[in-house]
């Protein structure tokens, strides 16, 4: 039999067992939790530790799944509008899976909920939030939410989005807590990054703009100096393409003088409207002109295709003021990569804006050489007329006197010729006089402007705009009598197209590269009938000819034509 005493015994042993496993659950409780503080403290290092940007973004999210044990992990970055995300960066996704769902979020949904209210929200399931309208096809299933927005100087940055807990569990309170704490070290570590980045930005600015001062200074060549431009445009804003655009005396189109990076074969040589461009706009308005998307923007014309591939992008003004704008310089990033923010346009005006100094003091050392310059020929030309003239006609007049003394007439004879010599030296130092005096032509007569011109009232008879392209010197290496040809050849050629093509769009393109010409002037049009009228291509063929050129003309595969004019250039040209 069981001794009385025995239930006095076990009531108290299992109560201390009770309490002893009580003890080592909180044991184990402070030791979790002491290595949650430990893991909290080291991401916290680890994020703080980052300089670059999006190298600290990643860490970011990499941390914040590890802190709360979530299978997949986002931070959001809200856009300059405030209303929608611009970036999104991704863990536990795979690149197949980001494949098939398509683009990243703009910030709808759930995702917008917490755009609209930068709250911490916990849920059980994103479909129970009446915010929620589902995922896209092929996207991982997700239940568990937990978000909390990211703060950089009393600034919403970003968004933290972390679901599906591993386990099946949902988030708690306690996860909140941490993913709170991330987000204030995270918004510290963003605005290090920011501002690191600011100063390396603004140190590669400072030393651009030395480097074209000093190549504009030393008396480098324009298109060097604006080639440094814009490659060095290029390179400090992490863009793909960067174009400086001049514009064209005596009309209103500018054309693109340089183009560095991705298709710049497509944008070099192209004369583009005022209105229908993205540099025409930050011209006529001498401010900055952005786009989110460079390659869909209605304001901007679509022929030529010439921004493929290419997404935000922005035009600054190369000077201020509506009389004191030298050009533009326009810079496009890959599709995809983030916008312009507004501190990295006005630093993009503030480069082109010293690089317009640096012009304005070039043309003016420029200018005061021209002076000097023409003051010594206005002296060389005064002495030869003061000096050389006076002293060759007195000579004359005495050799012409003293022929009357002569008796033997073949020595008389041998004076006056010497006397008509020197009336011809005397008339060819007259010739060189006019020459060191004379002046250049108006503005707007050179070969480049009287193309644009002639497109220009070609237009409104086509009823489209062609596209215009030129390269190589062709004002400088293009003499006048080959100019008046390549013009009456060009109407003539946009003239045929108005009357016979039916074409929706024509593409004109100069070139030279100083030892030819060569007009191109294609179109979409119906092409050149069999039986239709040739005068107009025997005359142009007739031009070329007689210059020593020829006249091709195709009919590509894809419909329309191609016309071809193409001469020789004299190896001396009067100058």
């Amino acid at each position: 039999m069981a001794s009385p005493e025995e239930p006095r015994v076990r009531l108290p042993r299992l109560k201390l067992d009770e309490l002893l496993e009580e003890l080592q659950a909180r044991i184990d409780a402070a030791r979790g939790t002491q290595e949650r503080v430990r893991s909290l403290l080291d991401a916290i290092l680890s994020v703080g530790r980052e300089l670059d940007l999006e190298q600290a973004l990643r860490s970011i999210v990499e941390a914040a799944a590890v802190l709360v044990d979530a299978e997949y992990a986002a931070l959001g970055v809200i856009g300059p509008d405030g209303t929608r995300l611009s970036a999104f960066h991704t863990v536990g996704v795979t690149e197949d899976e980001i494949a098939t769902v398509g683009p990243y979020p703009e910030g709808h949904g759930i995702l917008g909920e917490l755009i609209r209210h930068p709250q911490p929200l916990r849920m059980a399931r994103i479909s129970g939030h009446p915010a929620s309208y589902g995922f896209p096809p092929g996207h991982p299933p997700m239940n568990s939410f937990l978000g909390v927005p990211i703060r950089v100087r009393d600034q919403v940055f970003g968004n933290l989005y972390l679901t599906e807990k591993r386990g099946g569990a949902e988030f708690d309170e306690e996860d909140e807590s941490v993913l709170s704490t991330l987000a204030v070290a995270a918004g510290v570590a963003i605005d290090n990054a920011r501002l690191y980045a600011d100063s390396r930005l603004r140190e590669r600015w400072l030393r651009a703009n030395a480097e074209i001062t000093h190549s504009l200074m030393s008396g480098s060549e324009r298109a060097e100096s604006l080639g440094l431009i814009a490659e060095r445009a290029r390179e400090i804003w992490g863009s793909a393409l960067a174009v400086v655009a001049m514009p064209m005396e005596g009309t209103k189109s500018l054309t693109v003088e340089i183009a560095v990076g991705v298709d710049a074969e497509a944008h070099r040589g192209l004369v583009l409207p005022m209105h229908e461009s993205l540099v025409g706009l930050a011209y006529t308005g001498a401010a900055p002109v952005t786009s989110d998307d460079v390659l869909h923007d209605p304001r901007i014309s679509t022929q030529p295709p010439r921004f493929l591939g290419l997404g935000p992008a922005v035009a600054v003004p190369i000077g201020t003021g509506a009389s004191g704008v030298r050009g533009v310089v326009l810079v496009a990033r890959e599709a995809g990569r983030p916008v312009f923010l507004r501190k990295e346009t006005e630093m993009l005006q503030g480069f082109a804006a010293q690089a317009a100094i640096a012009m304005e003091l070039a043309e003016r050392r420029q200018d005061a050489q021209q002076i000097a310059l023409l003051e010594d020929r206005d002296r060389i030309a005064r002495d030869l007329h003061d000096l050389a003239i006076q002293r060759l006609f007195a000579t004359g007049m005495t050799l012409q006197s003293a022929g009357r003394l002569i008796e033997r007439p073949e020595a008389a004879e041998r004076v006056l010729r010497a006397v008509d010599d020197l009336d011809e030296t005397i008339k060819i130092i007259r010739s060189t006089i006019f020459g060191l005096r004379a002046r250049t032509g108006t503005a707007g007569s050179g070969l480049r402007a009287r193309v644009v011109r002639a497109v220009g009232e070609a237009a409104p008879v086509l009823g489209f705009t062609p596209g215009v392209r030129m390269e190589g010197l062709v004002d400088t290496d293009v003499p006048p009598e080959v100019a008046d040809h390549v013009v009456a050849v060009l109407t003539e050629a946009l003239t045929n197209i108005a009357r016979h093509a039916r074409a929706g769009r024509a593409q004109v393109t100069l070139t030279t590269d100083g030892t030819e010409v060569c007009l191109t002037v294609s179109d979409s049009g119906v092409g050149i009938a069999p039986d239709g009228r040739r005068s107009g291509l025997r005359n142009m063929a007739e031009r070329a000819a007689g210059l020593g050129g020829r006249l091709a003309v195709t009919s590509p595969a894809g419909g329309g034509a191609t016309l071809e004019w193409r001469v020789p250039l004299p190896r001396e040209r009067p100058g």
